[in-house]
């Protein structure tokens, strides 16, 4: 990375540690003891883009098919999940979730919000929050193309 500054490469190392740290501590939040990182992913990955195929939650996830349909079979044993008929392609099927499973991703979500909120709180002055804010606004064009 030569043409990248010292303070360019140390943010990019800080953010990704930093992130990963809150990620886990984020799963740790809602850690549901039933179910594994990847079928609690999948289960968040349906809940968040609704009615999927198992190949296109396969690839947004990054695994292989035989990996994804394994952890959906778990998912519906556990009635989280259902799996139907595509209207538009009955070769193949559409996954969505359940009402416990909805009302799952929905209470993880919630639980997940509010210790983060909470984490705020106790742990910054408000104007340490309002600095965590514009480096959000900041942060934001990392994501635009």
């Amino acid at each position: 990375m030569a043409d990248t500054s010292d303070s360019a490469t140390r943010a990019a190392r800080d953010l990704r540690v930093v992130f990963s740290r809150l990620r886990r501590r984020l799963r740790e939040v809602a850690q549901d003891t039933d179910l594994s990182p990847s079928q609690e992913s999948a289960l968040t990955l349906v809940g968040k883009h609704g009615a999927a195929t198992a190949s296109a939650l396969a690839a947004t996830e990054g695994v292989r098919p035989q990996s994804m349909a394994t952890t959906l079979a778990a998912l519906e044993q556990q009635g989280l999940i259902r799996r139907a008929p595509d209207p538009a392609d009955g070769r193949r099927q559409l996954v969505t979730l359940t009402e416990a499973g909805r009302a799952r991703v929905e209470d993880n979500r919630q639980a997940r919000s509010e210790w983060l909120a909470r984490a705020f709180q106790e742990r910054y002055s408000e104007e340490e929050r309002q600095a965590v804010l514009r480096v959000l606004e900041l942060m934001d064009r990392l994501s635009e193309p």
